[in-house]
């Protein structure tokens, strides 16, 4: 009973790799996660580990063919030698030469740094290709020890049969962590960041499965390789890594499959219009909102989110008799004179054109503006532009806010262009921006018309992929683009990572930048602690959760360590009722690991919870941003009110929108 030759040991050295990378899996991310997340991540992560290793070393394994071959036709191994040793030896050279050369090509890339993605392209397989090498070595001698011990003790192969790959696997994992947290600090976390208990029985339950696939594959390989032509090893070879491509594309269509499907039904549940909404147009909504019979805008056309968006303005005067909503609750009296203890100065206008309310974006576009004449909304001291999430949602906190601070005295403008949920719509970023971008222009041109004294003070509003949607109108200008515009203002939350407009304002100095003019920060204590004189020249901020995986989520964690990731990463700590701020000690930039776990984290982040700021909602925070960003004012006692206000008006829009 032997253990099959170590030649050609792609399957057994991705084992390995797959278990290296096991342990790393179970560390702190930027949110606690569930079990059944941490199996998610750990089957992704060893997965993929398991093929990108199999992949390299089925390459290094040609080489060593190749090698062998020369080496015989040289002379240069003993006549003696059988092919297996001969195999043997070929395969190891190729290991100890591959070894070094690729993690040393890696480590020159790393110093030299990281600056594209083609950088990373490059770092990427030259350290796969040295890890893999190395692991081939380090198979190969834990191999010839086992076989060697088998002989010394007499066991007849059943020693040198037993599998290695996952205990060499996870042998070199225990060291290298042993390495990497020498001296380390952990910080704040702790094991309840993960489910470290199930999160070993799950992961222990994928790589067994894994373990019994890698099995199924390579005889599948095998087979596969038989009907190769002629007896050329090479060609044999090519038709074994043909079938590891075909098992890797079947993986990839399953996924993609699966993935379709589940979105699919998220989009029917985002686009099913509440029953009651039907017959709401006149009845709770206001001539100065869109959808409004006396609105241009019809009803019909605004969908799910613009008929929420309209039924929920601010009543600027008491409201005598209230209307009971669907739940069965009535609500309090929340009007801007109830809430501020002052009349309001005016009724606040809500423009909102739906993806349905015109064909293209020019008609949407002309539309709108017709609205805001319809409205007045020109009259209003501050007009607030906003570019919706992915289904059309509008922040409603924000926009009660809003009129709650300028007591009436705001208009609103919102275009929708998607009805999809913010994953199915970043196809339509490209769309959105140039929407956007025609709407701020054609505002613009009217805003410098009218006489100075009179002009309303523009201001922008996005959240997630509405933030990313506002932002990519200004790509390429820095600050200087919303300065162009007329933008007096803005404020983002929850930007996702994908926005290059962000990375330009905060990244590396340009030209077109005036750093003093944008920021970002986690919590209104930290905009607070800028100082006053910093506070008056900001015009742009971004509120960005430290633990919203939305913010950190990006395809470039696939190849290059990001910079919330580095040396200089805040520490973590808790601040009283806002989101945690900083980033774990123990979560360290793995390639494909770090990319499941910030994917797993973006899911979390979007879970409907309770009315905090914690990840992806910015609820609880945005009272206080909206006044000081915006630059309004209230006293303490009114900001209380608003800030009960729109907690409590939350919990009669989930009741009535479930």
């Amino acid at each position: 009973m032997e253990q099959s030759d170590f030649v050609h040991n792609g399957q057994k050295v991705g084992l390995v790799m797959a278990s290296v990378v096991t342990p790393s899996t179970l560390a702190p991310s930027l949110s606690r996660r569930s079990w059944q997340d941490q199996g998610l991540i750990t089957g992704l992560s060893t997965g993929a580990s398991y093929l990108l290793a199999l992949s390299s070393q089925d390459v290094i394994d040609v080489v060593a063919r190749g090698v062998e071959g020369a080496a015989a036709a040289w002379g240069w191994f003993p006549d003696d030698w059988p092919d297996s040793r001969r195999s043997s030896v070929a395969a190891l050279g190729c290991e100890l030469a591959v070894a070094p050369l690729g993690l040393g090509a890696a480590a020159y890339l790393d110093r030299r740094g990281v600056a594209t993605g083609t950088d990373g392209l490059l770092r990427q397989a030259a350290w796969r290709i040295g890890s893999s090498a190395l692991c081939g070595t380090v198979l190969i001698g834990a191999t010839a020890g086992v076989r060697r011990l088998d002989r010394a003790l007499g066991a007849d192969g059943r020693i040198a049969a037993l599998p290695l790959s996952i205990p060499v696997g996870l042998a070199a994992s225990a060291v290298i962590e042993r390495a990497r947290r020498s001296g380390s600090e952990r910080g704040l976390d702790t094991v309840d960041d993960v489910p470290t208990v199930r999160g070993l029985l799950a992961g222990g339950g994928v790589l067994a499965v894994l373990y019994g696939a890698g099995w199924a594959e390579r005889w599948t390989a095998q087979q596969v390789r038989r009907l190769a032509p002629g007896a050329t090893p090479g060609s044999g070879l090519a038709w074994q890594l043909a079938s590891h491509a075909a098992f890797l594309a079947g993986g990839s269509v399953l996924v993609s499959a699966l993935w379709t499907r589940v979105m699919q039904r998220i989009e029917a549940v985002t686009t099913t219009v509440d029953p009651w909404m039907q017959e709401a147009a006149g009845v709770w909504t206001s001539p100065m909102v869109s959808g409004d019979p006396a609105s241009l805008v019809p009803w019909e056309s605004l969908g799910r989110e613009g008929r929420r968006h309209a039924v929920t303005y601010v009543r600027p005067s008491p409201v005598v008799e209230r209307r009971t909503l669907p739940d069965g609750s009535v609500p309090s009296d929340l009007s801007i004179e109830t809430v501020m203890g002052e009349p309001a100065r005016a009724h606040p206008v809500q423009v909102f054109v739906g993806l349905d309310s015109g064909a293209t974006p020019t008609e949407r576009v002309e539309l709108a503006i017709a609205e805001m004449d319809r409205t007045d909304a020109w009259s209003r001291s501050l007009l607030v532009l906003v570019s919706p999430t992915g289904t059309g949602y509008v922040n409603y906190v924000a926009i009660a806010a809003a009129q709650y601070l300028t007591r009436g005295d705001v208009a609103s403008v919102t275009m929708q262009y998607s009805k999809r949920p913010s994953p199915l719509s970043l196809g339509k970023v490209r769309d959105a921006r140039e929407q956007n971008r025609l709407l701020w222009l054609r505002i613009l041109q009217r805003v410098r018309a009218m006489p100075p004294d009179e002009r309303p003070e523009v201001v922008l509003f996005g959240e997630s992929l509405g933030a990313h949607t506002s932002q990519d109108v200004l790509l390429g200008w820095g600050t200087l683009g919303p300065q162009a515009l007329g933008i007096d203002r803005a404020l983002w939350i929850g930007t996702p990572g994908g926005s290059t407009w962000m990375h330009e304002v905060t990244g590396v100095p340009r030209p077109d930048v005036d750093p003093s003019l944008v920021t970002v920060v986690n919590d209104h204590e930290q905009l607070v602690a800028l100082g006053d004189e910093a506070r008056s020249r900001l015009r742009y901020v971004l509120l960005s959760h430290d633990n919203d995986g939305v913010t950190k989520f990006g395809l470039d964690l696939l190849n290059r360590r990001p910079a919330w990731l580095g040396p200089d990463r805040p520490r973590r700590e808790d601040v009283p009722g806002r989101s945690p701020r900083g980033i774990p000690a123990g979560m360290r930039w793995r390639p494909v690991t770090t990319f499941v776990q910030t994917l797993v984290d973006m899911k979390n982040a979007q879970v409907p919870g309770p009315f905090a700021a914690w990840a992806h909602d910015y609820r609880a925070d945005l009272p206080e941003f909206i006044r000081d960003v915006y630059d309004l004012q209230c006293s303490d006692a009114q900001m209380d009110a608003i800030q009960d206000a729109v907690r409590r008006r939350e919990a009669y829009r989930e009741g009535a929108f479930a």
